[in-house]
């Protein structure tokens, strides 16, 4: 069995202890590292190259919008989880663009918060489609300015994509799994998978959370669309 090396990096000692016991008692996943701010978090990353970093979003030091950008930039290897005690979090939003592949609540129930970890080490995101698609609408419509607005998607970079590729990249948008997709384009579930990661190399994006993030700001689909 492959085992998940993960790093938890919060300020908190009973979440960072918490979360640690948890994820432990696992068969498949191994805390090798705590992190009580973002310069510890990324030094424990370096030293140690996780397949999963859970970053707090708030903490002293450096805090984990910056830990996150750099951790992405310097050690693509290693995916993200934002943890945040708010269920719609500017920052999330933000750490989205940095290159998380998702967030979870830290009052995550045990069984999600295991399930979280092997679902982004196997390098799908951790959020549901349809509520990252809600996240960002949300934030696109009411923030159109801001931290992330240098990292935005020009339209132009659609033109990479196929027709096929590009209404692909709508129904992603708009919240539909691979086997809706497949009934909606009336092709198959394997044809879908090679559209979805055709979509995330041409536009060199991480997971599907980028795929929605990316096809608001370049304007594939809109706030609201449905």
């Amino acid at each position: 069995m492959s085992v998940i090396r993960v790093v938890v990096a919060d300020d908190q000692e009973l979440v960072r202890a918490g979360f640690g016991m948890i994820l432990d008692a696992q068969p498949d996943i191994e805390v090798v590292a705590e992190a009580a701010n973002g310069a510890q978090a990324l030094e424990a990353v370096a030293e140690h190259r996780p397949d999963v970093l859970l970053l707090d979003v708030r903490m002293p030091v450096m805090d984990g919008l910056e830990a996150a950008r750099r951790v992405c930039a310097e050690h693509p290897d290693t995916k993200v989880i934002m943890l945040t005690t708010f269920d719609i979090d500017d920052y999330v939003y933000d750490a989205l663009y940095a290159g998380a592949s998702g967030f979870l609540l830290k009052d995550v129930r045990r069984d999600d918060l295991a399930h979280g970890v092997r679902l982004v080490a196997s390098g799908e995101a951790l959020l549901a489609p349809s509520v990252t698609k809600r996240l960002i609408s949300e934030f696109s419509a009411r923030r159109p300015t801001g931290p992330g607005a240098a990292l935005r998607a020009p339209a132009r970079l659609l033109e990479q994509l196929t027709i096929r590729e590009q209404e692909t990249l709508r129904l992603i948008a708009r919240g539909l799994s691979n086997a809706e997709i497949a009934a909606e384009l009336v092709v198959s579930e394997h044809t879908v998978k090679t559209h979805v990661s055709n979509v995330l190399s041409k536009l060199q994006l991480r997971d599907r959370v980028h795929a929605v993030v990316f096809a608001y700001e370049a304007g594939a689909v809109v706030a609201g669309e449905g």
